[in-house]
Formats: structure tokens, sequence, C-alpha cells
């Protein structure tokens, strides 16, 4: 990593809470370890989640998941099911749970600003009698993560106030490059042209395969 001249870097915990003061009461006592039905109910809103893994040297990775509302399984009070569905087989995610448990996870729920917070431990699991109620359009996970949850909190709507994700009317205007254009642009080595790219991940094309292996 290139170092960045000027900066006034922060390595002591000290400093940083002088920083940034003490966190208001409410924001302490707010973390639980078992779900509240609050939580359940959430949980069965959202259609959204990222997960976030380490490997055993920390480096990190942060994965989107998603899937009808209600795709995260409540096994009981403390243990949480999210099953497998087709991606691009890297298993960053999956490789990282084999070397260290520890994980975090964001549910989101459309229209809400405010997020549900879960950390705890994973494993992952081959095969469960609740695979058979995981079924999306005839595809049963082949595998999914269980987490045992080791705290769990509702966290405050700011970032999202801040960014108006929820509010189309204030999104900037897009002037990225379209999937395929990037593909080419980041892959060289890629041989099918940007239009062959972008008859792949046309949605009417790609939507389909969904749940392909």
């Amino acid at each position: 990593m290139g170092e960045i001249t000027g900066t006034d870097e922060i390595t002591d915990p000290a400093d940083l809470r002088r920083l940034l003061g003490d966190p208001i009461p409410r924001a302490v006592t707010k973390e639980r370890v078992a779900l509240h039905p609050r939580d359940r109910d959430w949980i069965a809103t959202s259609p959204f989640l990222i997960l976030a893994t380490s490997d055993a040297d920390g480096r990190c990775d942060a994965s989107p998941k998603g899937d009808p509302a209600g795709f995260v399984r409540v096994l009981d009070e403390h243990t949480l099911a999210i099953p497998e569905r087709p991606g691009n087989r890297r298993a960053d995610g999956y490789h990282n749970i084999l070397a260290n448990p520890h994980v975090g996870l964001i549910f989101l729920v459309p229209g809400r600003r405010e997020t549900l917070r879960v950390n705890g431990r994973a494993r992952l699991v081959r095969d469960a009698p609740y695979f058979d109620d995981m079924v999306v359009r005839g595809h049963r996970p082949i595998l999914a993560i269980e987490v045992d949850i080791e705290q769990i909190f509702f966290h405050c709507a700011k970032a999202f106030m801040r960014s108006n994700l929820w509010e189309p009317e204030k999104w900037p205007v897009s002037t990225l490059p379209s999937p395929a254009q990037l593909v080419k642009e980041l892959q060289p080595e890629v041989t099918e042209s940007v239009a062959e790219l972008e008859h792949y991940y046309r949605p009417e094309n790609y939507e389909p395969r969904l749940y392909q292996g």
C-alpha cells in the first residue's frame, strides 16, 4: 500500500474514543444474543442481505445474497440458515468460512432505512431436513450457511437518509458503463464481443438462469 503524506493516522483506541465521543446509552444497550419476535419479522420480510467474511489472515469479503423475502430460515432463537444459490462459483465467502467462522450479516428491507445486523459463527452444511423448505423455482440448495448468533441489533437510519438510497427522485443520473462494457474493459482476456455480452446480460436472457447451476 502506497503511503499518502500529510495524513494524521489514528492508531490508539483511546484517541479514537476521544475523537468520536462516548456512545449514547441506547446504542450501548441495544445488543442482544437471541432473536426477538421483531427480529424474526424483519428477517421474514427481508429479500436481501450482505454477508461479510474474512479468511484466516483477515482478508475480507462482502457478498450480496438475495431471494424472495424470507429466504433466510430461522432455525431457533440463536440460529439462522442461509441457502446457497447458483453464482459465479468463486465461493470466496464459503472458503473464508472454512478458514475463519466469524461472519457479519446486514439484512435490508426495501424502503426501510434501518437495517438488522447479526454477527456470529458460521458453518457450511451439505444437507438438512429444512432444505426442502428452501426450494425456489425447483432449485433445492446444495449447501447452506448456518449462523450461530453472538450479537444482534438494529442499526439506525442515518446512512440511508444521507445516501437517499430509497428515493429515486434523488438518484444521480448514471453514466456508468453497462455490465458488458465493464467486462470487456476490465477483463481484456474475455473473447466474447460487447454485443455478445450485451445479449448474455439482457434481463430476459439472464433472468431465467438465476437458479441454474
